[in-house]
């Protein structure tokens, strides 16, 4: 069934003529208030998908997937319980670690860190922080024996760089017949990393496991071993075997549970702000609904020599809903393709506007990351695209209703 003639008139409706020019503009105020609402939403709910995965891929990326870690000590042996935990289906690594505070000192300034422990060949094989060394002291003795590695945003903040002594005093003192006396230890940086999160470079220090145990006095023992799986977002049935192997031998902690408030306020806030920034789109169907009852106020007489030549209400209708959804299409889709164009390009802008404000505007002291991601999901986009049309559409119902029930005799007595 072709709906040409509705089309037309629909056309002839959104074309600015002086006596409707109020009116066309209304009708590009709306379309503006739908293209920005759109595109607001995507590149908001693309950078926050980013910022999460951002987050939580830095922090897997230093950290294993499960912790298999002692209730009472150091655990030792650790070698065996290494070599059952490798046996298990879906676990790809399984490595000893030691974490604990210390205190750097550098020339009397004095800050807490967190130190760990691992084994140099353990630390070549974290992409996150192998690829992301920024010095090194030497191209292959960089880690290992008295040398460390420590974090870009604090080699800047206490003005050290490699080749470097800095003293780490541990928490646990040495007792002597004098008291207890701290046990601190001079060491080289051999490498400064970037791990593009700003707590982990502004914090963190590795170290040989073999110095670590020494450090914190844990003998031969260690205080955790670090397990990573395939898949980080699907544990569970790794973690129901490793419980499984060692029954009730030593506790289990998994990514989720150590950071899962974290995750719960993303989550909290990631669904806070699409609804937050849907009112955007509502308000502007106003604006679509207000300029087409003024639109139906204005065309009154035409409507009833339309009804008078023929036209049903039905054609009525139509022609208005054309007119009202010819706005929300053309504002949905400008907007979904503004979005997209703006979160591929996200960080060139955000650095564009840095220079020409000559402000911050995402400071990784405060965001933890020291670029502003932005993931687009195809499924996300199309929902907004769609939730946006549905709203449109829905805007356009109450003026078509209000036109096709317009009572041709009274429409031309009152002309």
């Amino acid at each position: 069934m072709s709906f040409s003639f509705e089309r037309m008139v629909a056309g002839r409706y959104l074309r600015s003529k002086r006596r409707e020019g109020f009116i066309s503009v209304i009708a590009c105020f709306s379309f503006l208030g739908i293209l920005l609402g759109v595109a607001t939403l995507i590149i908001v709910m693309s950078v926050m998908n980013g910022f999460r995965d951002e987050l939580i891929g830095k922090i897997l990326g230093l950290n294993g997937h499960i912790n298999v870690y002692s209730r009472s000590g150091p655990m030792f042996p650790y070698q065996p319980v290494i070599d059952r935990l490798r046996k298990i289906e879906g676990v790809t690594s399984a490595v000893a670690s030691i974490e604990g505070q210390a205190l750097l000192s550098v020339e009397g300034n004095a800050s807490g860190v967190v130190v760990r422990g691992i084994t140099p060949e353990d630390f070549a094989k974290k992409p996150i922080i192998s690829t992301g060394l920024k010095e090194k002291i030497s191209p292959d003795d960089y880690f290992g024996g008295d040398r460390i590695s420590i974090g870009a945003a604090m080699a800047n903040r206490i003005g050290i760089s490699v080749g470097d002594k800095i003293v780490l005093i541990a928490p646990k003192g040495r007792a002597t017949p004098f008291g207890t006396i701290p046990r601190s230890r001079s060491f080289i940086v051999g490498s400064i990393f970037d791990a593009g999160m700003y707590e982990y470079n502004n914090g963190f220090v590795f170290m040989p496991l073999d110095l670590a145990q020494a450090f914190f006095d844990m003998g031969e023992g260690i205080s955790a071993i670090e397990i990573r799986t395939p898949d980080a977002g699907n544990i569970l049935q790794v973690k129901a075997a490793i419980h499984a192997e060692l029954a009730d031998e030593y506790g289990i902690a998994d990514w989720q549970n150590n950071n899962a408030s974290l995750a719960a306020a993303l989550d909290v806030e990631r669904n806070v702000m699409f609804l937050i920034l849907t009112l955007i789109i509502i308000v502007a169907s106003f604006n679509i609904i207000s300029s087409l009852i003024m639109l139906v106020k204005d065309k009154g007489r035409d409507i009833a020599i339309l009804r008078t030549m023929g036209a049903t209400r039905g054609m009525v209708v139509r022609i208005f809903l054309y007119t009202g959804s010819v706005i929300g299409v053309t504002g949905t889709i400008a907007g979904a393709a503004l979005g997209l164009v703006f979160c591929y390009n996200i960080e060139s802008i955000r650095q564009w506007l840095q220079s020409l404000t000559g402000k911050t505007l995402f400071d990784p002291t405060i965001y933890f990351l020291s670029k502003l991601p932005a993931k687009t999901d195809g499924g996300e986009v199309a929902v907004v695209t769609i939730l946006a049309l549905i709203i449109s559409f829905a805007a356009t119902i109450y003026p078509a209703w209000k036109a096709a029930k317009l009572d041709p005799v009274e429409a031309l007595r009152r002309e």
